[in-house]
């Protein structure tokens, strides 16, 4: 019947650096008792003697969900690193099962555990990461005395902290490298990103940035209505004075997503997504040309995830998401106005 309680058949175990050691004896206990055994070479390594079957997947998360759902009904344990609701693969496997069925067993994430080598405070920290994302996404934190703690990509990750810092005018900000933080190889270097020549050392590393500016940065604050040159623009652009009443209308919330139909330089999307790292946006476009500003407006502004659609409204629109707001800006016809309308 629909009722039936639907068991548990998936545990996520989350395993810091220091290996099995840091587990506890109930993850321990569901390691040895598992059917199948899903994570990293790394991770399956560390259980030589478990009687499992186990299967390694591939460098990226996304692929290993649907096989991890395949094997549903079986009694299966998912080695992850650290914290699996922290950017990890709990939270996508999530997205597709019940929590009934989950159970979550985490290790430390890397957040707190760079709090702990910084004497920093975790709430009164920016938290973000750049793995799989661009580095430009960084952009949006920075501000004098701002403490940033970011997940790296890879070794080559710092420097490239390091080179948008300096060209943001950042010079001076200190960045700390945390190398396979809580295991036997865990190393710390700091260094003004100004002389950054670390280098490059373990890919799993976090970032522990504390924003400094030189005698010139550019400041540039997360609320709405942006100075017209912070933008690359042909003239059409919505000016800084209306933009910040246009914001204040559409109302940004986090997860929400914004439609800016006749985008231009995309200062409005931008600004949008600047707001919140969840605030999402699609900016429809005809000019080609003005879609490679916008790009770089995006990218320069740190909000490279801004989905672009060249094209003319509204055929443009039919197979977007729904939006939560709706930005219409020059030139727009009747027919356009009805199906934004209708869309929300």
């Amino acid at each position: 019947s629909m009722n039936q309680k639907i068991t548990c058949w998936l545990n996520v175990v989350g395993i810091g650096e220091n290996g099995l050691e840091g587990i506890s004896p109930v993850a321990r206990k569901l390691i040895e008792s598992a059917e199948v055994l899903f994570g990293g070479a790394r991770h399956l390594k560390m259980v030589p003697d478990a009687k499992a079957e186990k299967i390694s997947w591939a460098k990226r998360m996304r692929e290993a969900v649907p096989k991890i759902l395949e094997l549903r009904g079986r009694n299966v344990v998912v080695l992850a690193s650290g914290d699996p609701m922290c950017y990890g693969i709990g939270t996508k496997l999530l997205r597709h099962l019940d929590l009934s069925e989950v159970g979550i067993h985490p290790a430390l994430n890397s957040f707190s555990l760079a709090c702990s080598r910084m004497g920093w405070s975790l709430p009164d920290v920016e938290t973000m990461t750049i793995h799989g994302r661009p580095v430009t996404m960084l952009h949006p934190y920075l501000y004098p005395g701002a403490k940033i703690i970011c997940l790296s990509e890879d070794a080559s990750s710092p420097s490239n902290v390091a080179q948008l810092l300096r060209s943001r005018g950042f010079g001076p900000s200190r960045i700390t490298v945390l190398e396979n933080m809580g295991g036997p190889k865990e190393k710390k270097y700091q260094e003004n990103a100004s002389d950054w020549k670390f280098p490059e050392g373990s890919g799993l590393n976090t970032m522990a940035i504390e924003c400094l500016p030189d005698r010139d940065p550019r400041l540039l604050s997360r609320s709405a209505g942006l100075p017209d040159s912070a933008f690359q623009h042909d003239g059409k652009l919505t000016k800084q004075e209306v933009r910040s009443m246009v914001l204040a209308k559409l109302m940004p919330f986090p997860e929400h997503l914004l439609w800016d139909v006749g985008a231009g330089c995309g200062s409005v999307a931008i600004e949008w997504m600047r707001t919140h790292p969840n605030c999402t946006a699609i900016a429809v476009e005809r000019s080609a040309e003005r879609i490679e500003m916008l790009r770089e407006n995006a990218d320069s502004l740190g909000t490279p995830m801004l989905q672009t659609v060249q094209g003319e409204a509204p055929g443009a629109l039919s197979d977007l998401h729904q939006p939560d707001a709706v930005f219409l800006g020059g030139g727009i016809s009747m027919e356009t106005l009805e199906r934004c309308w209708e869309s929300l």
